[in-house]
């Protein structure tokens, strides 16, 4: 798989620091074989996006940070492999990291890795059609 088409959804605590985020994308890139591959996009929630952790790790690996509002998160329901019912309560979709991760990824995206989580993120990992 291409790592430039990579996209990370991150799902995150407020006050998570860069270091804890890198980790849980490292780890769920190890998990999908995807050691030190380069993700193109970091898409997470619009509340989230001027998290002063998200913006740092975003940076730290040269990639965009993307806002996927709330709303648009419910279309990505169905394609989420894992669901969680604080979050569904939440956001109305099982997975933030999933949903936000397929979102980014556009039109034909799939999801590379399933949500994994940390104490304070989660992360999934979704490759780009194009």
């Amino acid at each position: 798989m291409s790592g430039e088409r990579l996209i990370a959804g991150i799902g995150i605590r407020p006050g998570t620091a860069a270091s804890d985020i890198l980790a849980c994308l490292d780890e769920a890139l190890a998990i999908a074989g995807l050691a030190g591959a380069a993700t193109m996009r970091f898409a997470t929630l619009s509340s989230r996006l001027d998290e002063p952790g998200m913006i740092a790790a975003a940076s730290e690996r040269g990639a965009e940070l993307v806002a996927i509002p709330d709303e648009a998160l419910k279309g990505f329901e169905a394609a989420c492999a894992t669901r969680s019912t604080r979050i569904a309560s939440l956001y109305g979709v099982g997975s933030v990291a999933e949903a936000a991760a397929l979102a980014a990824a556009g039109p034909g995206g799939t999801l590379v890795q399933p949500r994994i989580a940390t104490a304070r993120v989660t992360c999934a990992l979704a490759r780009a059609a194009s």
